[in-house]
Order: structure tokens, then C-alpha cells, then sequence
């Protein structure tokens, strides 16, 4: 079973509304979706914004309906000056950038006294997912590399710089790197897919209501594409 996680109801609704036989229930005041999505065995659900929201929901997928893999479809913030808005990225891996334990020696989103820096995709998700975005929105282009995630919705040049030098990121959001933690410490696989939907810096405020529902489209039309591939889950 896989399941599939969006921080706001809306990048959920059109595949929930698009399920086969979808069955809800409730846990931790979040609303779960169990159906047939694809031809594939899904549980869909709205963590909320932000990290702890976003972890507290895998761990359920996880414990609950006993999910092998996650998705978590979203939108994020650009940090590379090559990826525009409407482009796609994939996760290779993600940190949470606001952990900072640097007083202790340890290098700012080092999460203390854990064997990882930042928490990988499974290889296999992210190279379907690429195939899948691809084939689904060809008028946009793909890219993979890093997510950083963290309770701040970033907006200025100056922490977009600090991001780009300390973690050389593609993108930023508020979920991903905590759905990837929890699927690192369950030995799960995972995978990121974020739209972009604005470009993090001083003009974000402005960009993101414009660009916010196109980006969705794209994302749950990726996410549609990606199960169809996915027969090893």
C-alpha cells in the first residue's frame, strides 16, 4: 500500500475525488482515504502545514494502514536560479534546514546524535517519478536534487542565500525533510514531488496565490502518472 500525503486539502481533493471505493476515517484529527487510486491500493491524506503535522501523519500511514511507501505532493519555494516557476523537482534526499546543533559541533540541519544528514529518496521512486512527470506534464521541465524543509515560509533574499550556501537546495517547503525522517527511522521508501510555485525571495508573497493552483495540477497529475508505474508496492 502506498500512501500519499499533501499539506493542504487542496493538493489532495482531485485524487480523492478520484478514488475507487475510498473509505475515511480519522486519526489525530486528520481525515485518511483508503481506496483504489490507478489500480493501486492508497491511502490519501491532509497532514496539515508544517513539520510536526507532516511527521505525526506518516507515522500513521505507517502504523495504522501499514503503508511500504510515501508520497508527499506539494509546492515549494525555487532556490536554484535555473528552476522557474511551474518547473518540477524530484527529491534525492532532504534536510530539515532549521535544526541547528551547530554548538555542539554539529553542522546546521544535522538532526543530533542520528546516522544521517539528510534523509534519501528511494532510487526507484524518484527515477519513475521523473519518467512520470515527463510523460504526464511535457510542457514543463524535471528536475532532482535536494529539499529542505522547515517551519518558515521563506520570502527573503537573505535566507534564500543562507539556504542555497548551506545546503545547495533546489527548492524550499515545510514538510518534505519530516515525512522523509519518518520514512528513514520505518525503513520505508519515500519520494518528494514539489511544483514550484514561487521563487522564495523578496516577490514570493506576490508569485505564490498566482502560481499556487497550476502548481497543484501538475502535482496530481505527476502523482496519477507515478502509480501507475509502480507495480513493486
Amino acid at each position: 500500500m502506498i500512501g500519499i500525503i499533501g499539506a493542504m486539502q487542496e493538493e489532495v481533493q482531485s485524487l480523492i475525488e478520484e478514488m475507487e471505493g475510498a473509505q475515511k476515517t480519522e486519526w489525530a484529527s486528520m481525515e485518511f482515504y483508503q481506496g483504489i487510486l490507478c489500480g493501486r491500493e492508497v491511502v490519501i491524506v491532509r497532514s496539515g502545514v508544517g513539520k510536526v503535522n507532516a511527521a505525526v501523519c506518516a507515522q500513521i500511514l505507517v502504523d495504522r494502514f501499514g503503508v511500504k511507501a510515501l508520497i508527499n505532493t506539494g509546492i515549494a519555494g525555487s532556490l536554484d536560479a535555473d528552476i522557474d516557476i511551474g518547473d518540477m523537482v524530484i527529491s534525492t534526499d532532504a534536510v530539515q534546514h532549521d535544526v541547528d546543533a551547530t554548538t555542539f559541533g554539529d553542522p546546521v540541519g544535522q538532526v543530533p546524535r542520528l546516522d544521517v544528514f539528510a534523509f534519501p529518496a528511494d532510487p526507484v521512486l524518484v527515477e519513475k517519478a521523473v519518467e512520470a512527470n515527463r510523460e504526464a506534464n511535457s510542457d514543463i521541465r524535471t528536475f532532482t536534487g535536494r529539499i529542505v524543509s522547515g517551519d518558515q515560509f521563506i520570502s527573503d533574499n537573505g535566507v534564500k542565500e543562507r539556504l542555497v550556501k548551506n545546503f545547495g537546495a533546489k527548492c524550499t517547503e515545510m514538510e518534505g525533510a519530516a515525512i522523509a525522517h519518518a520514512a528513514y527511522l520505518n525503513r520505508i521508501s519515500c519520494v518528494i514531488i514539489r511544483a514550484i510555485s514561487d521563487k522564495a525571495d523578496n516577490s514570493a508573497i506576490m508569485d505564490y496565490p498566482e502560481f499556487e493552483r497550476k502548481a497543484i495540477v501538475h502535482s496530481a497529475r505527476l502523482v496519477k502518472s507515478l502509480l501507475k508505474k509502480l507495480e513493486m508496492f
